[in-house]
Parts: C-alpha cells; sequence; structure tokens
C-alpha cells in the first residue's frame, strides 16, 4: 500500500489552472512540515503529453513563490486516479469526466470550489487560457484563496492516512 498520500487536481490542457493549483499546493504544504508524506501532481482531461505550463501560468504562480517552468502535461489516466487520495476537478465536466474513467474514486474526487462537499454540481475555476496576464493573476490568487482554506482539512488527511 502506498504510504504517500497524492493530491491530484485536473483541468482541461493541464497547462494553466491544474499546474497552478499544484504549485500552490506545494507551496502551502512544505510550510506544514509532513517531510515525504504527500505527493502533489495534474492532469487534463483533454491534455497532450509533455508540454509545458503557459508562460502566464508559471509568471502568475511566481506570486507564491511556485516554480513551474519544469511542468510537463500529462493526460488524466486510470492510473493516476487510481493512485490518487484527494483528486479536484477544476470544473463540472472535469468532474464528469473523471467519474466516467473512475466510477470507484467518487468518493475522494471533489469540485474544486465544493470541497469537502462532494456535491458535482457548481462554480467552476474560469479558464485563463488565451487571456491577460491579470487574469492568469487572478485565477492564481483564486485556487490559492480557496486552497489556503481548504489547507487545516487536506493537512489531517495526509496526517491520517
Amino acid at each position: 500500500m502506498n504510504k504517500t498520500f497524492t493530491i491530484m487536481f485536473v483541468c482541461t490542457g493541464n497547462t494553466c489552472r491544474s499546474p497552478m493549483a499544484e504549485g500552490a499546493m506545494k507551496v502551502l504544504l512544505e510550510k506544514e512540515n509532513l517531510k515525504n508524506k504527500y505527493e502533489v501532481i495534474s492532469s487534463g482531461t483533454s491534455a497532450a503529453t509533455g508540454f509545458p505550463a503557459t508562460l502566464y501560468g508559471i509568471e502568475a504562480a511566481k506570486i507564491w513563490d511556485a516554480d513551474m517552468s519544469a511542468h510537463q502535461s500529462q493526460p488524466l489516466t486510470s492510473e493516476l486516479l487510481e493512485k490518487s487520495d484527494l483528486i479536484f476537478a477544476m470544473t463540472p465536466s472535469h468532474f464528469a469526466e473523471i467519474i466516467r474513467l473512475r466510477k470507484d474514486v467518487a468518493d475522494r474526487t471533489y469540485l474544486f470550489k465544493n470541497f469537502p462537499d462532494h456535491a458535482s454540481i457548481g462554480e467552476g475555476l474560469i479558464d485563463p487560457i488565451g487571456q491577460e496576464l491579470s487574469v492568469y493573476n487572478e485565477t492564481f490568487l483564486e485556487i490559492g484563496e480557496y486552497l489556503g482554506k481548504y489547507l487545516p482539512e487536506i493537512v489531517k488527511r495526509i496526517e491520517n492516512k
């Protein structure tokens, strides 16, 4: 049994929202003294393999000193879902795609803005692709605000694995 608690963020192309959330989550968890107890990953429902994060996504993540420069996109797979303990879908359509791939992960899948409620209906995180840097900055700060609220619950889940 894998002792590492894996958190995965899922968006469409895995070059904006999910890597920004991955970067923000890593920054928050690094301050929690949970050495080697967790892994944070991201994927996309329509992602190709090996693409970098968008330049504006990389730039926006620097607000929190998150380094996304080495990010490589990856498609959402059944294997990634199986190994993930906590799955965040950026929108209801991403949530639906996750459940379509693997119904058995429904109990650990959350619409990003609904955590820790399991409701799959609700507000999604707006996709900044093709927008100005200011939109990416707003998206990153919104992600950070939600993750900051969720942090105590996420830390508890990591410690209880």
